[in-house]
């Protein structure tokens, strides 16, 4: 059984591809393509229709968030078509089955990636427009998020109570592996539906790979591509012990180095890429765990020490007043109101702070007072820690236990769900350029 993480927050992978979209080109010119105009129809689903059109906008967010595009050619584009039709069949089955996602669900998630990559109202739209992409196009893979885990949560019923006597279970085999290793990773799968497809979908997989050691970030490959649950949440799982992960993936986790990134792995259903982000060993990892308010005050323009502006002397001047006066985090969220930044950034690994002077810093600061005014060129930031505490953070309890064994419930069932959808689906495919995914 492959583990999985169901997400907390479930958005953040779409957060991070908003960040990128603040750097969104010129819009590139629409392409045409042998088989005609760019909104000629490419697929019919169960009677709706996937145009040329959506396959090219939705290459190009690729290209704007996770670099997938261009040279991919054809194998890009067929991998594209076949996640378009498993949305379609997503979206037609939460119709029927009368989940409903609002546009006030669209309108809260789009505010929150705006809110937490500091863009005004309406910056998303305007970046991906900027980029020549329609908003839609980032609107139905939210719908399409969304109601996807409200549709497999409700359908679990009685199962997404798990019984005490399978935690305890679960809990005592945790024991017996104290001291072996554990491995942190990010996952994509991409699925082979039928044997004809595994030559094609493995060049597509070693295309992504090749991208990915390149430097194109791994959670918005697998936002956009990735088939698996983990992918609302840019691949990301929790810490597992080998036996939690197919076999295959855990003989590749025991030879990899930190940072890496394997080559195609074929699992069942598909196959696997994973990037093994930490190791550690099993019950032992202590950690210091701040609690933290931060206040950022941003310059207009970047500042010139030797000639700084009226604008940003005000802003080192307010910071100065906020490090002497501040006195405790509610003065800290008070100041941070409108900051493009969050006053609370979550619980902080003290270990994982970068540069070490910052950790040195913050690892010292009493509690309750703020740092001085740490200057960049676009502004001034001001630190408080609120509370500081050390534990171990791989001792297993009840509460993770549940976590762990109904997400990998939700990732049978959606498994299960997606292949039932695509075995009942009459899916009409009217291009020669892309392989039927069906």
């Amino acid at each position: 059984m492959r583990a999985m993480t169901f997400p907390r927050k479930p958005f953040l992978a779409l957060v991070l591809l908003a960040a990128l979209l603040v750097l969104a080109a010129p819009p590139p010119a629409l392409a045409q393509t042998a088989g005609g105009s760019v909104n000629s129809i490419v697929a019919v689903v169960n009677g709706d229709v996937v145009t040329r059109s959506e396959i090219e906008s939705r290459r190009r967010l690729l290209a704007l968030s996770a670099g997938v595009a261009g040279d991919a050619g054809a194998q890009g584009g067929d991998q594209i078509l076949r996640l378009l039709i498993d949305e379609r069949l997503r979206i037609q089955e939460l119709s029927r089955r009368r989940v409903l996602v609002t546009d006030q669900d669209i309108a809260s998630s789009v505010a929150n990636i705006e809110s937490r990559n500091g863009l005004p109202p309406g910056g998303v739209v305007q970046n991906l427009r900027r980029a020549g992409i329609e908003p839609r196009v980032l609107y139905d893979q939210i719908r399409a998020q969304i109601g996807w885990a409200r549709l497999l949560r409700g359908m679990l019923g009685e199962q997404a109570n798990i019984p005490e006597a399978e935690v305890n279970e679960f809990l005592a085999a945790q024991r017996t592996r104290l001291g072996e290793p554990e491995f942190l990773i990010s996952e994509i799968f991409i699925p082979v539906e039928n044997p004809g497809q595994e030559a094609q979908v493995r060049r597509f997989v070693t295309d992504v790979i090749q991208r990915l050691r390149q430097g194109v970030p791994f959670a918005m490959v697998a936002t956009q591509f990735s088939q698996s649950q983990t992918a609302v949440q840019g691949g990301a799982m929790d810490w597992m012990t080998a036996d939690r992960f197919d076999t295959e993936v855990a003989k590749i986790l025991r030879q990899m180095p930190e940072g890496a990134v394997s080559n195609p792995i074929r699992v069942p259903g598909g196959f696997e890429i994973v990037m093994l982000r930490d190791k550690r060993v099993s019950g032992r990892d202590m950690a210091t765990i701040m609690n933290m308010r931060q206040v950022f005050l941003p310059f207009e323009g970047q500042v010139n020490p030797q000639a700084p502006t009226a604008q940003q002397l005000a802003q080192l001047q307010r910071a100065q007043a906020l490090s002497d006066q501040a006195r405790g985090c509610e003065a800290m969220d008070t100041a941070a109101r409108g900051s493009p930044r969050p006053a609370d950034p979550g619980p902080v690994r003290l270990d994982n702070i970068n540069p070490p002077e910052l950790r040195d810093l913050l690892g010292s600061l009493p509690i309750g007072r703020a740092t001085q005014p740490i200057i960049s060129m676009d502004g001034a930031l001001i630190f408080m820690i609120c509370a500081r505490e050390t534990r171990n953070l791989a001792e297993a309890n009840p509460q993770q236990a549940r976590e762990i064994l109904l997400r990998d419930r939700v990732e049978l069932l959606s498994r299960q769900l997606q292949r039932d959808l695509r075995r009942r689906a009459q899916i009409e495919i009217r291009t020669n350029s892309a392989a039927r995914p069906g």
